[in-house]
């Protein structure tokens, strides 16, 4: 590895951080008093982990860290400012290999995006109205890159009636806002839905949902607080199959080791020092700064062809088990599956490769792309998951527990009339059937497909942007020319 300064945490120096943490988290009604080691949280943070692990990797240092453009040191790239094209490239592919990894989603994206998109708004806000943001994020982008931390990007709001600006809403929390305005800092109150890896972060850092107008302007915010501030409550959400992470065995969870979680942050009266806050009041650069992330995260969508990977790979594995693998039908979809995702993988390139400097100097990605690229990604992998649970065959969903294949009593026919194959034996086909469900329809999907369709946006918002950033005059403009028509 390079021996220029490095500021790399290991993965188990990222867990022991999270011990030290004290975070007010609830599930089921109960508060969880050992985050870490709770058997349906714990995967989630073995998935960040990973993102610890491959940076200090000979074979992923390229892909894994870069080099900090304030402080010269070797960080991990999900701290890092884009400062390339080749950078934005390699954000891709790094997206991709720990998909892969994990077959999951290891949540640390969310952060890094609003990371970069504070870089550039930041810089235009000060340019505009003379403000000192700039400065104060990078000091805090510092701090992030010299300690390794993880960062939770929390942008979307409750938003209550959805056809009611934020400060028309009947109540005023349903947006995160201003309070109260002190000397030395602002006081907050509301909350941020949909949270991915929000127990496992050191730092949430909060943008605004929407573009704001003047009349909304308490609430067009952005600041940083540590995960652990007092006022801040989580409240995971449920995903299917989770309490599967409770029993014994574990074949029934289909990921044995990876997986990830969605919170509600509630953020009840919580301080903010001024030195935290990146927009105040702003509201003529709420939009910028969403659709900024917006871009980027689109961009980050190569996770879910890295998780792609992991369900080709199944499926072959599912139909070989089965005898089926040299069925010209069976050959065809694996070819359609590899198809759909090798092409939402031409879109994260193509918006990073055509991506632009912006004045701050953070290389941003072609918006247009991104869009598009995250349109397909609302797409293509519920085709994939479909072929996948074609091929997989019913048992996908009616296969019997662990617990029945161990019993003394039924196991012994359980293991008799789910053998296919003769060489393979029934535990190994029970395995790869379990990732399949997982990943198309238990706790992964979520990653894999909800995630795809409305992470980072719904599918409507895209087409929006779309929409707003085709040069349509143009298309018309060069028709017209190659068959004669001469507009005045």
């Amino acid at each position: 590895m390079s021996t220029r300064e490095t500021v790399l945490k290991t993965a188990e120096e990222y867990e022991e951080s999270l011990r030290k943490l004290s975070l007010s988290v609830y599930m089921f009604g109960e508060k969880i008093a050992d985050v870490v080691d709770n058997p349906i949280i714990r995967p989630s943070m073995n998935a960040v982990a990973m993102t610890y692990t491959l940076a200090h990797m000979p074979q992923y240092e390229e892909l894994m860290t870069a080099t900090s453009h304030i402080t010269g040191k070797k960080i991990n790239r999900f701290c890092h400012i884009h400062q390339s094209a080749d950078d934005l490239i390699k954000k891709s592919k790094m997206g991709r290999l720990i998909g892969s990894l994990t077959g999951c989603c290891f949540q640390r994206c969310v952060g890094m995006d609003a990371l970069n998109a504070l870089s550039i708004t930041t810089y235009n806000i000060d340019k505009k109205h003379g403000t000192g943001y700039y400065d104060r994020f990078l000091a805090f982008l510092e701090y992030v890159q010299n300690n390794d931390l993880v960062c939770d990007g929390a942008m979307t709001d409750p938003k209550g009636d959805r056809s009611l600006a934020p400060h028309l809403q009947t109540d005023p929390d349903l947006y995160l806002h201003v309070v109260e305005e002190r000397s030395d800092g602002i006081l907050v109150r509301g909350a941020k839905a949909h949270q991915t890896g929000a127990v496992n972060s050191h730092e949430i850092i909060v943008m605004p949902t929407v573009a704001m107008r003047e009349e909304d302007r308490d609430y067009a915010i952005s600041f940083a607080v540590p995960s652990d501030t007092e006022g801040i409550t989580y409240i995971l959400g449920r995903q299917s199959c989770d309490t599967r992470k409770l029993e014994p065995g574990d074949i029934d969870t289909g990921n044995r080791t990876f997986g990830g979680h969605e919170a509600l942050v509630v953020f009840d009266n919580v301080f903010v020092p001024w030195d935290r806050v990146f927009m105040y009041r702003e509201f003529d650069f709420s939009g910028q700064l969403v659709e900024r992330f917006a871009s980027y995260h689109r961009q980050s969508y190569a996770c879910k062809v890295g998780v792609g990977d992991v369900l080709i790979g199944a499926v072959q594995t599912a139909a070989e088990y089965n005898g089926i693998d040299k069925a010209p039908h069976v050959k065809d979809k694996i070819i359609e599956m590899n198809h759909l995702n090798e092409t939402l993988y031409c879109g994260c390139i193509a918006c990073a490769a055509e991506g632009h400097r912006e004045a701050s100097g953070t290389w941003c990605v072609d918006s247009l792309l991104a869009n598009v690229h995250k349109q397909n990604i609302t797409r293509h992998p519920y085709e994939i998951a479909r072929i996948a649970q074609d091929i997989a065959g019913g048992l996908m969903v009616t296969l019997p527990s662990e617990r029945d294949f161990r019993s003394p009593v039924i196991g012994k026919w359980l293991n008799k009339y789910f053998t296919a194959k003769s060489d393979v034996p029934a535990e190994n086909r029970c395995r790869i059937l379990r990732l399949i469900e997982n990943i198309t329809m238990g706790a992964a999907a979520v990653g894999y497909l909800t995630e795809s369709m409305h992470g980072a946006g719904s599918p409507q918002t895209q087409r929006v942007m779309i929409a707003r950033q085709v040069d349509m005059k143009q298309k018309q403009k060069i028709a017209k020319r190659l068959c004669g028509i001469n507009d005045k």
